[in-house]
């Protein structure tokens, strides 16, 4: 490898790195955004999901490893800072699941970014779910699911237009 591609090499490394603390820095910004707004739905759980924008659009900006991280960087400080331990238990079971399904929809090709961000808010559900009826070793809770599948793919689409937007104006530079 010669000197110049070491360098560029480097920068790539340095920009992708810069870009995933920024978007980091934005979704914990809309964590704490969602965390003051008050859901006029009155069921548990329901959220809109504010900083699955910014995974989405890491997924699609900066890859699997990237967008894996940011969102695990976000689901620890949020979790610690809003909801303590057992949100961040939740969040994680949730924000694992949400991020495997987006990034092997992206990898097909066949889904919009709207179908991949609604298929992550049912799966990002589905895994809280999940993760409750071990915690309270309660299968019935399961009866709660088709509320938070409804509530997942509304806020999915919602998020997942937002992103379509936003992912749109971004400078498309080689990162």
């Amino acid at each position: 490898m010669s000197s110049q591609d070491k360098k560029n090499s480097y920068a790539l490394r340095t920009k992708r790195l810069a870009l995933s603390a920024i978007l980091a820095a934005l979704a914990m910004i809309l964590s704490y955004i969602e965390a003051l707004i008050p859901m006029p739905v009155p069921v548990p759980g329901i959220k809109l999901g504010l900083a699955n924008l910014i995974v989405i659009i890491a997924i699609y900006k900066l890859g699997f490893k990237y967008a894996f991280t940011i969102n695990c960087v976000r689901i620890l400080t949020a979790g610690l800072l809003f909801t303590g331990v057992f949100g961040v238990i939740y969040s994680f079971a949730g924000g694992v699941l949400s991020i495997v399904v987006m990034y092997l929809l992206y990898r097909t090709d066949l889904f919009s970014m709207v179908g991949i961000s609604m298929a992550g808010g049912v799966a990002h559900n589905l895994g809280q779910i999940i993760t409750a009826c071990f915690i309270m070793s309660n299968i019935r809770l399961m009866g709660y699911f088709p509320v938070l599948l409804f509530a997942g793919m509304i806020s999915g689409i919602l998020i997942g237009i937002v992103a379509w937007l936003v992912y749109g104006r971004l400078p498309h530079l080689k990162v």
